[in-house]
């Protein structure tokens, strides 16, 4: 076997008990190791492993982890948790609005983005509320994956196939056939969601949620202007393909643009600098040089070419996605399927299968996001609460059957 594969596999086998003895390791440190091990094997030299390095995709994570950091610096992200959800008079109205509201903000802000910023804030609500963290933060994992398939923005795998995949109009496209079938699976989540822990919606009332007030106002302001930038770039980026004019708005322009007043104006710029997740962007780098020596192997080509199946259909695309992204995680199956599909020719609707199914492949398994591994390590950081495997599988699996049927009908019947 391929020296690559067995790295791999132990890469795969360390994410998952994330120890070795007395040693707990965290998912970057292993990737790392991994990276390291196909340099120091020479199955991938230092310059390819540079080349493999995708620089959109870290500067598009480093922005979105900017504007994170200062929302949540500034006590802007608090406010803002505040105005939403001080409605909320009962668990099923909480549990509602923290799967729309931290799914369609993942659409947009990305869902590792949301991860980090929306721990704490679930950690907070379920403080207030006097509810278990255990359900919420399991919510929160699985509305921002779900809402973040509808966006060429909402997750690092879309943001690859957007930018690497030849969609003309990300925006339009993504949202033509994905926005649809996700509002469905938002509401699919809530009813699986209500089914496994129908014991705490017992509880009719919950304890009114206090004002949080903000830190830093001049960071706060910075903060929002970005977020308005945001939005507006995204909504001259849709018009602009709507009226088809000759004027394209590179996505990374946008995420990078919209950060400017922050980095250029607020005093705390290396404050927030130095707050960013180093450690999630160390990840994404040391997994493109891994997934790079995979690829290179020729190993899972051979074995996807080996099934004698149809690989630009639907359901070939979205099986593959779910499966492989548990092995190895969805970004990297992006990065390793999509130079084959593009090969072959695939369409359109082949590429959003390809988005849908790796990404909503998070809902299965704890390792098939980044995402979930963040919630996580943030929640076991800031409090003693966690997600087992077992736990997370229990209702993932379940869900994500009923998430990629949803996604089928759409985008081979529909459509």
């Amino acid at each position: 076997m391929e020296i690559t594969i067995i790295i791999l596999a132990i890469v795969f086998v360390l994410i998952a008990v994330r120890q070795v003895g007395n040693i707990k390791l965290q998912i970057w440190q292993i990737m790392s190791g991994g990276a390291l091990l196909v340099l120091l094997t020479h199955q991938i030299s230092i310059l390819n492993a540079l080349k493999a390095i995708n620089l959109n995709v870290l500067i598009f994570l480093f922005s979105m982890f900017i504007l994170g950091v200062s929302l949540e610096e500034s006590g802007y992200l608090s406010h803002i948790t505040y105005k939403i959800f001080k409605s909320a008079k009962n668990i099923n109205h909480l549990i509602l609005l923290i799967i729309f509201v931290m799914g369609i903000s993942a659409a947009f802000l990305m869902n590792d983005t949301v991860a980090i910023i929306g721990t704490g804030i679930i950690l907070l609500l379920a403080k207030k509320h006097e509810i278990s963290p255990k359900i919420l933060l399991i919510t929160l994992a699985l509305a921002i994956t779900t809402g973040s398939v509808m966006s060429p923005i909402g997750n690092p795998q879309n943001f690859l196939i957007a930018t690497e995949g030849h969609i003309i109009n990300p925006f339009i496209e993504f949202l033509k056939f994905l926005f649809i079938p996700t509002i469905i699976n938002l509401f699919i989540v809530f009813f699986i969601i209500k089914i496994f822990y129908k014991d705490h919606f017992n509880k009719k009332d919950i304890n009114p949620f206090s004002q949080e007030p903000i830190k830093d106002h001049n960071l706060a302001m910075l903060s929002r202007i970005s977020l308005i930038l945001l939005a507006c770039l995204i909504l001259i980026n849709i018009i602009i393909s709507l009226l088809r004019l000759p004027i394209n708005i590179n996505l990374i322009y946008i995420t990078t643009f919209s950060i400017l007043p922050i980095v250029i104006f607020s005093k705390k710029r290396v404050h927030i600098i130095k707050k960013v997740d180093w450690h999630t962007l160390i990840f994404f780098a040391a997994m493109f040089v891994l997934m790079k020596s995979v690829w290179n192997s020729g190993f899972f080509q051979s074995v996807i070419n080996n099934l004698h199946i149809n690989i630009l259909s639907n359901p070939a695309v979205l099986s593959i996605s779910v499966i492989l992204s548990q092995l190895i995680s969805n970004v990297p199956l992006v990065a390793l399927y999509m130079p084959m599909l593009l090969h072959k020719g695939i369409s359109t609707n082949g590429m959003m299968a390809l988005a849908a199914g790796s990404t909503i492949a998070g809902n299965l398994l704890i390792l098939g996001a980044a995402s979930n591994i963040i919630i996580i390590h943030n929640a076991e950081k800031k409090s003693r609460e966690t997600i087992t495997f077992g736990e997370f599988a229990r209702i993932g699996i379940p869900l994500t059957l009923i998430n990629i049927l949803i996604y089928y009908l759409f985008l081979t019947v529909i459509h």
